[in-house]
């Protein structure tokens, strides 16, 4: 038997949609501002996964410019009927205040390595939107409905509507078919059938402390649904345990009979406590965790019992390994690496891979905090003890340019190391930047240091928990530190509580480059070096 320890996508790896394929196993999970849209994995045992490319890599399919902090891609389904993989998501463009525009897609392959189609346009309704095969051949879009009216609750139900795959649309009638518990908060629909029954599984909770996952059942498709008088799983009367805010679940069977559930959850570290209803400080973001499940009376129910989920689960399978990823990447390749993400926008809208080769090249675009057209390539954060490194290359003619290494959680929340052209002294310079959203430094006189005219420098960055510092080396041997230990709280979902708007995303860490003048100075960065401490 293979055991493997909670959760099994570490870092941000939110609202997990599992499939199998045969002897084949999938999950799609958010990547909400991060280009290129949707991540997915595969496995062959329920332990070890694999990277697949991303679906969503051409602006036709997602155009993210301006869209805000943790818009973007919310909770993509992945299915499979008929030799055809089915991919549904979200583009939210907007989500502050009462409103929220929600476009949902739908894109299709017939081969994960390759490409996917050009999206077509489903509805705005909500979020969260999820395709049903059932076994008649007819196919169903659930999603929930956001309601900003303010004697309504927001969370108004989940909507279903007939999809036509011919006329690659929806066509009939639109009905409400559920509408939660007292929980509310209901949201992340996903339809199954078994033994007569159609199964909705629901999130409920809202996706901090109080989430949790819960079925309802009909012997029509279109209901009435009567719930389950219990949640299948949920932490929310549990605050001491080590994963918290588990929700957002979808099911599978596998090809040996077991059932599973892919679901979200969060390590809190607990060293800080920013907010009352929170027990830490989540900085990994939302990761993806898997149990398996059984069918009892009809109802689903975790193998382990009760409703808080394990924190390890098992597979029967065989064992099926795939290589580790190397720690240190040189860019001497035609496509950055899987691991790597770019913010908002395609890597030829801000760098390239080919105009000196074995080097990213990221042309100075605009400034760190934009939700335009920003020059950053990063990876997640996926541990909490890490050492990042990266080699630059950069010659600054002014203070307006800059080009570095950023720990970030978006343009909110950020600490950045970089280069930069100091007038007074005439020579480059180091600084450090720290934007929080419960406080707001800019650089100061302490945190600048200069470097004569070099042009290379090699920037480290350690987290140690909710601990940050910077160090600097001119001949990538000896390293000095700059700008002193820094908290790092503020990159988690926990402190926007404080400051009345929402994150949902992680911490991520990566390359840089602005130019403030607009004539687009560029850096190259030879390598970048990520070490997980033991």
């Amino acid at each position: 038997m293979l055991v493997r320890k909670n959760p099994v996508l570490t870092g941000f790896h939110p609202d997990p949609s599992i499939l199998a394929v045969g002897d084949d196993y999938y999950l799609a999970t958010s990547t909400f501002q991060w280009f290129g849209g949707v991540e997915l994995y595969h496995s062959r045992d329920m332990v070890n996964w694999e990277q697949l490319p991303c679906p969503l890599t051409r602006t036709s399919q997602l155009d993210m410019q301006a869209n805000p902090n943790s818009g973007g891609i919310w909770a993509p389904c992945l299915s499979y009927s008929d030799g055809v993989f089915y991919l549904i998501y979200t583009n939210v463009k907007n989500f502050h205040g009462i409103f929220k525009d929600t476009h949902n897609y739908l894109v299709t392959t017939t081969d994960l390595y390759g490409e996917w189609s050009e999206p077509i346009y489903l509805n705005s309704s909500g979020f969260d939107p999820s395709l049903f095969h059932d076994d008649d051949g007819k196919k169903y879009l659930v999603n929930m409905r956001w309601d900003h009216r303010m004697e309504h609750h927001d969370f108004a139900g989940i909507l279903m509507q007939e999809y036509d795959p011919k006329a690659k649309k929806l066509v009939g009638e639109i009905k409400t078919i559920y509408k939660g518990t007292e929980i509310g908060g209901t949201e992340a629909p996903h339809l199954y059938k078994k033994d007569g029954y159609y199964y909705l599984m629901v999130a409920e909770g809202g996706t901090m402390y109080n989430h949790g996952v819960r079925l309802a059942r009909s012997k029509n498709i279109w209901g009435e649904y009567e719930s389950d008088p219990q949640p299948l799983l949920t932490t929310r009367n549990n605050p001491e345990k080590y994963i918290q805010r588990t929700g957002h679940a979808s099911y599978i069977e596998a090809s040996n009979g077991q059932g599973y559930v892919a679901y979200l959850g969060a390590r809190p570290l607990r060293e800080k406590k920013l907010v009352a209803f929170a027990e830490g400080c989540s900085i990994l973001g939302r990761e993806t965790c898997i149990a398996p499940v059984k069918w009892e009376n009809g109802w689903l129910r975790l193998e382990n019992g009760g409703e808080v989920p394990p924190e390890e689960y098992f597979s029967t399978l065989d064992e099926v390994k795939f290589p580790p990823k190397p720690e240190k990447d040189v860019f001497d390749g035609e496509k950055l690496p899987l691991q790597y993400k770019t913010l908002r926008l395609p890597l030829d809208r801000m760098g390239t891979l080919n105009e000196r080769k074995g080097y990213l090249r990221l042309y100075g675009m605009e400034a760190i905090t934009s939700p335009n057209e920003q020059s950053l390539v990063a990876r997640r954060l996926d541990a909490f003890s890490v050492e990042a490194t990266t080699e630059l290359e950069f010659c600054p003619k002014t203070f307006q340019e800059m080009a570095g290494l950023t720990v970030f959680y978006d343009t909110y929340n950020f600490f950045y190391l970089y280069m930069s052209h100091d007038e007074e002294s005439g020579e480059n310079c180091l600084r450090v930047l720290v934007r929080d959203s419960l406080k707001f430094y800019n650089p100061i006189k302490e945190y600048r240091v200069l470097i004569g005219k070099t042009e290379k420098v090699w920037l480290r960055a350690q987290v140690e928990r909710l601990n940050l510092e910077f160090f600097y080396s001119l001949d990538g041997e000896n390293y000095m530190p700059i700008g002193g230990r820094l908290d790092c709280s503020n990159l988690s979902d926990e402190a926007y509580g404080l400051i009345g708007h929402e994150g949902h995303t992680g911490t991520f860490i990566g390359m840089c480059c602005q130019d403030l003048t607009g004539l687009r100075n560029y850096a190259d960065f030879r390598s970048f070096e990520y070490k997980v401490k033991k």
